[in-house]
């Protein structure tokens, strides 16, 4: 098994690599499928079977793992995580290992297909910086402002350092914003 610095760059330089070969969209397939249903099947199952449990077992065992500063927030209706510190971001801006323009996206690119197969959709936005939040929510109901306002001082918006970077925001699984 490979730690999660191991497989930063070799991620990054995949992506970079698929798009120049092959488009933008072939990049976009190998997330949808390859990755959110050949390596994060485990995933789905989770999702899918249990739901808002699921996640927490998911993205609890998988963050804590990778030693990634975030905090989950449940409410009855979202499950939100707030990403202060992504490793495998921060691990790319400390080592200048920037190949493909946007890699945050990759976590929308397969986390978007799993959750929307389960059930749910997602409103996200990244900084580019190795922060980010996530709500997610059952498919076809309305984001609810509780689940920011019970992450409390987790909400990762609230940093000062939050606006510093580019921020891609997407509402409902799309992005509402152009790359």
């Amino acid at each position: 098994m490979i730690g999660v610095q191991d497989f930063c760059g070799h991620y990054d330089w995949t992506f970079e690599y698929i798009r120049r070969t092959f488009g933008e969209n072939a990049l976009q397939r190998y997330w949808s499928e390859a990755v959110a249903f050949d390596s994060q099947s485990h995933a789905f199952d989770l999702i899918s079977r249990k739901g808002f449990d699921g996640m927490a077992e998911y993205w609890g065992h998988t963050l804590t793992q990778e030693e990634a500063g975030y905090a989950i927030t449940r409410t009855d209706d979202t499950f939100r995580i707030d990403m202060h510190e992504c490793p495998s971001k921060g691990f790319l801006l400390q080592n200048n290992l920037e190949a493909y323009y946007d890699y945050c996206a990759h976590c929308m690119g397969w986390i978007a297909p799993v959750a929307q197969r389960a059930g749910f959709t997602i409103d996200h936005e990244h900084n580019h910086c190795g922060q980010c939040w996530w709500e997610l929510r059952r498919e076809g109901s309305a984001p609810s402002p509780d689940a920011a306002r019970a992450a409390g001082e987790h909400n990762v918006e609230a940093r000062e350092d939050w606006k510093r970077g580019e921020r891609h925001t997407y509402r409902d699984c799309r992005q509402v914003d152009s790359p």
